[in-house]
């Protein structure tokens, strides 16, 4: 009797992990990607921070030092924040590209909204198609 208890436990096992894992949330999912990059830019890890952008970034920026050198010089509040909050997020085409709202702090003092392009790429994961950053943080909607 014990080893029809084990082997039904065994099998309730197999199939509780082998059904597929739900997707995250592509809203949720494209936040992670612009923290995990914003972290890359704190670390001064120019290769983990090259690997968020999307291809077209790559072809116009073809390695991580020009990228990097590019979001140093054009991109001070991104690259290093003071501190920095999520505010609107804007889905477009069934998730085909998001906007996300970035209220950052600089650490001059100084407020920005930078606005992330999320592409969906081939493979359904999202990459960064580029930032738009203005001199203040008031939600406007995107």
């Amino acid at each position: 009797m014990r080893a029809l208890y084990a082997v039904l436990a065994l099998c309730a096992a197999t199939v509780l992990f082998s059904l597929p894992a739900r997707a995250e949330d592509p809203i949720d999912a494209t936040r992670h990607i612009i923290e995990d990059q914003i972290t890359a830019f704190l670390k001064d890890d120019a290769e983990a921070a090259y690997s968020f952008a999307a291809p077209g970034i790559k072809a116009m920026y073809p390695d991580k030092n020009t990228f990097f050198a590019m979001v140093k010089k054009s991109y001070e509040p991104v690259y290093h924040p003071g501190n920095y909050a999520f505010g609107r997020s804007r889905s477009i085409d069934d998730g085909t590209m998001i906007y996300h709202e970035v209220l950052i702090s600089g650490r001059d003092g100084k407020d920005w909204t930078a606005i992330y392009q999320m592409m969906r790429q081939p493979d359904g994961g999202y990459k960064i198609n580029g930032v738009q950053i203005v001199p203040n943080t008031e939600s406007k909607g995107i």
